[in-house]
């Protein structure tokens, strides 16, 4: 059954649900922190329109700073503008940033503890047409690797405000990830964010499995969590935004609960969120998992919705892969 503590929109499985973009949450949260804190500021690498960074352009062309294509120079910039009292938000395709200029943010970001938010656009296979050079599905492990990093990825746009916001707030560098597709806003502005908090959104007496995701496909695990309810399947739908640090508290309780895991992500399977559930798992309460993403593989040109089910990670998709590993512990 939905979590009522979730306190979810009444149209979570409705048709009319809305849907937006989880860069828009970034646009939308820049501005809002921006007018809570002069120190806020923007840098861009010549997609200021993709990464809705021209929302807070047009709010506050003082504090934007539009680098030109040299996110390896933004990176360093926005480290230096820490240091100086600043709250810089570097943003660009994930690809780049992290992708193109990972040396910079370990060397001068990660190192020195200095509090820039790197905001990673476009992130994932849902990135669609643009095919694998823009499909970052890195990044999370790239990032998650890095002492003193903290990783969000949100469900949807409105939780991506919420964290765009909070993240203003930290004195640590962090990483959040965005994608470019609409994906259905599932939370409300009375649903509860904070990071390293994860939100239980789907719950049940005797769960025979915990599906345990992050980003934008928690959606698709609660549409995957509903349609085995309606066979007799029980389970819960543990939605994680923050993948460092993880809610190991949460994470535990549902392993606990279901005995068994499934984790759900826009990522390779390798090195990402459930290798940061795996691992945490296997040290203090271990039970059979399996990890839904990309298996060693790139992404390729496609229709997002297409792109989702031929990687296993649409609704159906995962339906199916909870139902063999219950029957086959496959």
């Amino acid at each position: 059954m939905l979590n009522k503590d979730a306190h979810l929109s009444v149209k979570v499985f409705a048709d009319d649900i809305p849907a937006a973009p989880t860069r828009d949450g970034f646009g939308t949260g820049a501005v809002e922190a921006g007018k809570a804190d002069p120190r806020v500021v923007v840098l861009c690498a010549d997609l200021s329109e993709s990464t809705r960074a021209e929302w807070f352009e047009k709010e506050f062309p003082e504090r934007f700073i539009e680098m030109g294509v040299a996110e390896q120079n933004m990176a360093t910039v926005a480290s230096g503008m820490a240091a100086a009292g600043k709250i810089p938000f570097t943003a660009s395709y994930a690809v780049f940033n992290p992708g193109r200029n990972y040396e910079q943010i370990r060397t001068t970001i990660a190192i020195n503890q200095m509090p820039v938010k790197i905001c990673g656009m476009h992130a994932g296979v849902s990135v669609g047409p643009d095919g694998a050079t823009h499909q970052m599905l890195e990044d999370i492990g790239m990032m998650r690797m890095l002492p003193h990093m903290t990783v969000i990825a949100p469900g949807d746009a409105e939780e991506a405000r919420k964290a765009v916001v909070a993240a203003a707030a930290t004195t640590t560098p962090v990483y959040l990830r965005f994608g470019r597709t609409a994906t259905p806003t599932f939370t409300t502005p009375a649903t509860p964010f904070q990071i390293g908090k994860a939100l239980l959104l789907w719950d049940c007496e005797h769960p025979q499995l915990a599906l345990i995701s992050t980003g934008s496909l928690s959606y698709q695990a609660l549409q995957a969590a509903r349609a085995l309810a309606e066979d007799g399947v029980d389970s819960v739908v543990l939605h994680v935004p923050t993948i460092k640090p993880l809610d190991t508290e949460a994470v535990l309780a549902a392993a606990r609960q279901a005995g068994r895991v499934i984790t759900v992500e826009e990522h390779q399977a390798a090195g990402g969120f459930g290798s940061a559930v795996t691992e945490f798992l296997a040290e203090h309460h271990p039970v059979p998992v399996k990890i839904l993403g990309v298996r060693d593989q790139f992404g390729q040109s496609g229709i997002p919705e297409e792109l989702l089910a031929h990687y296993g990670l649409d609704a159906r998709s995962i339906e199916a892969a909870a139902r063999a590993f219950i029957t086959k512990n496959i």
